[in-house]
């Protein structure tokens, strides 16, 4: 059974969020599973993981948490920086350029990115 069931991402601007989430998921074949006005839900099957896209439910704006990354994991490292270009292109700041990288004696490959929200978050394969 997979540890992580979900991960919820902060938007201040839903509409803007959510345009982004569907241009990006879109090249990896991801679909919204639930979609609400409270937020959306992105998946290829509801007992998969999913990435959660919404305001925070306190009513205070959302920020970007120091150290919260999302890892997107895909399947080569030509996926990694055709996804991370492509996320570029739809307003993402570059957090770091895809290549090889190495940590904890694991060898990867990722593309590192922040959404239009400032949320951190990458491509990967190992």
């Amino acid at each position: 059974m997979p540890m992580i069931g979900y991960v919820t991402l902060g938007t201040n601007d839903l509409e803007r969020a959510t345009a982004f989430y569907d241009a990006l998921f879109a090249e990896m074949g991801v679909d919204r599973l639930i979609s609400d006005e409270r937020g959306v839900a992105y998946g290829t099957g509801l007992d998969q993981q999913m990435l959660v896209i919404m305001p925070p439910y306190d009513g205070h704006p959302a920020t970007v948490g120091n150290g919260v990354m999302v890892a997107l994991q895909v399947e080569s490292p030509e996926e990694v920086a055709r996804l991370h270009a492509k996320a570029l292109e739809l307003g993402a700041a570059d957090e770091g350029a895809p290549g090889p990288r190495e940590a904890g004696g694991i060898d990867f490959h990722a593309g590192y990115f922040r959404d239009p929200d400032g949320n951190k978050l990458n491509f990967v394969v190992y």
